[in-house]
């Protein structure tokens, strides 16, 4: 499994950043490392340089192998509790979607 951190242009993108975001979707998604080809995460300021409840978005994009891809958002005030709750949110979906899938 891939995994691709992207940034906008009002989220600094360290590699330091990308380096742990990468290793906790690994750790957390990795049983799924032979259900899914890439994972893409995607981290947006939507108030730019204003402070604002809510402003930090995190998109987790997963690809699973022959299937249309699923993603899901988060906002929240920081990247890292955005980033945590959409990891929350598609460790779920992938979880409820492969268990019907092998239900069938």
């Amino acid at each position: 499994m891939k995994v691709q951190i992207n940034t906008d242009k009002n989220i600094e993108g360290s590699e330091r950043l990308e380096s742990y975001f990468s290793s906790e979707v690994s750790r957390v998604l990795s049983r799924f490392d032979d259900k899914v080809t890439r994972i893409e995460v995607h981290f947006g300021d939507e108030n730019s340089a204003k402070s604002g409840f809510g402003d930090k978005r995190c998109v987790i994009e997963a690809r699973p192998a022959n299937m249309q891809p699923i993603a899901v958002t988060e906002h929240a005030d920081s990247i890292e509790k955005a980033f945590n709750g959409a990891l929350d949110k598609i460790k779920k979906v992938l979880n409820t979607t492969f268990d019907k899938q092998k239900a069938h």
